[in-house]
């Protein structure tokens, strides 16, 4: 059977970048824990999945339909271009893009809609014969979990691989539930 790794790529880089100790910058100054961080993280994901292929998916930068509906949506979120770069992840995006094509993994940017929707595409067509296992801590995805679709939660030694299984023994659902089970924790 084929196995499709998709890396939620901005959410594994804030989560290394904001996670990692301490800063750590290369010989020019500049910060690079997100880089290495990422990269290390990208490489166990990778030896945990075993996947015949994968992709790593990025947020754009730009406009977002969302807000134009709900001015509420991700208005809670750091505007990373009022920031200065080191204290930005997005500033590391550069290396880390380079990284991935020296390690010949594909990526891309999403232009339009956002990464969480590209992913549940893949989900929602994924071809007979296929496994997909996304790899991110965003928990919305857990509605997409099924016996051929996983969700990775990367945590180092706390890793925990999602399926329907896991699910019902920690929440005691289903994953078609979980979209209403999560507006009952709000």
């Amino acid at each position: 059977m084929s196995r499709l790794l998709l890396v939620d790529g901005s959410n594994l880089l804030f989560q290394m970048f904001f996670g990692m100790p301490a800063r750590i910058t290369g010989r020019d100054g500049r910060a690079m824990q997100g880089t290495l961080g990422f990269v290390g993280a990208l490489g166990r994901i990778r030896r945990m999945t075993q996947p015949t292929h994968m992709a790593v998916l990025f947020d754009g930068e730009h406009p977002n339909d969302r807000t134009a509906l709900d001015g509420a949506y991700k208005a809670n979120r750091q505007d990373y271009a009022q920031v200065p770069d080191e204290d930005s992840p997005f500033s590391q995006l550069p290396d880390i893009c380079r990284a991935l094509d020296f390690m010949g993994i594909r990526h891309t940017e999403i232009a339009e809609g956002e990464t969480d929707d590209a992913i549940a595409a893949y989900a929602r067509t994924l071809p007979r014969g296929w496994e997909l296992v996304i790899s991110s801590f965003d928990s919305d995805f857990f509605q997409l979990i099924s016996d051929r679709i996983s969700v990775l939660r990367y945590r180092g030694d706390r890793t925990v691989l999602w399926d329907p299984a896991r699910l019902r023994e920690k929440y005691g659902i289903d994953p078609g539930q979980y979209v209403d089970f999560k507006e009952t924790l709000i």
